[in-house]
């Protein structure tokens, strides 16, 4: 059932019988959306864009000119069964972009709000992505991998499956993550710390004492040379007390594939 105006429908685009769309729905040439799918108000599906039920998205949504949403997951195991994908508001799916359903396991892919997917990116099965994060192009995140708000991947980045990306971190362009990556800090190349995310903090609003805390905690972890457990309690006790610490350590100690900390020549002091 389809509910949108049918003047926001061009004529060549396929919609399946399984689709309701919200009335201001407008759908571009050639778009194909086929199965369970609800598109909410003010969603935009671009020119040869294809969504493939189940796919349950909010408002203001734009899907840009050849982006797939929706399609089965890449992994040998699955054998048909119905899964999702769940999207919030105001999400923007560049050209190419493509992003997966859930296995039978966990059943769903979800996706935030405010997330920009550049171009060629890739969100595999079962992924949870948060806020405000940036997939820049060709950033891939394997299946299972949690994104959290306001985490940038650069351009032709990869992240290893079951993996955490932490909020407002970052990966520099062409980097891989086989570990988690905790709140603020900056990897670059094959799991190398290089930093804290000074700028990103700052546009968050996070407050200067803050920032010079988590450089601390970093420094610590990083470059002491002591266990990451006897560096995350001594960051804790010096400055557990700020909410930005206190979620770095909390980060940590949840860990199951361990934390990015190689060091690099030229890393934030």
């Amino acid at each position: 059932m389809v509910a949108a105006g049918t003047d926001l429908l061009h004529p060549t685009a396929l919609i399946g019988p399984g689709v309701v769309l919200a009335p201001d729905v407008r759908v571009g040439p050639f778009a194909i959306l086929d199965g369970v799918i609800r598109l909410g108000p003010g969603c935009v599906v671009g020119p040869h864009a294809h969504i493939l039920g189940a796919v349950v998205a909010g408002a203001n949504n734009h899907f840009h000119t050849g982006c797939v949403i929706g399609d089965a997951p890449q992994h040998t195991a699955y054998a048909g069964e119905a899964t999702c994908v769940e999207i919030g508001d105001s999400n923007t799916f560049r050209e190419y972009a493509t992003v997966h359903r859930g296995m039978p396991a966990t059943g769903k892919t979800i996706i935030g709000d405010n997330n920009l997917f550049m171009v060629s990116s890739h969100v595999a099965h079962d992924c949870r992505i948060g806020n405000r994060t940036i997939f820049a192009n060709s950033a891939v995140i394997a299946g299972h991998v949690e994104v959290h708000d306001g985490a940038f991947l650069s351009g032709n980045t990869a992240v290893h499956q079951f993996c955490r990306i932490g909020r407002l971190s970052m990966l520099g362009g062409t980097t891989a993550a086989t570990q988690d990556l905790p709140p603020f800090w900056i990897v670059q190349g094959i799991n190398i710390a290089h930093g804290i995310n000074v700028i990103g903090m700052r546009r968050a609003g996070i407050a200067n004492a803050e920032i010079q805390a988590v450089r601390r905690a970093y420094k610590l972890i990083c470059r002491s040379g002591l266990t990451i457990g006897a560096a995350v309690a001594q960051a804790e006790a010096a400055d557990g007390h700020l909410p930005a610490v206190r979620e770095l350590v909390e980060f940590i100690r949840g860990t199951k594939r361990g934390i990015v900390t190689g060091q690099a020549r030229g890393a934030d002091e």
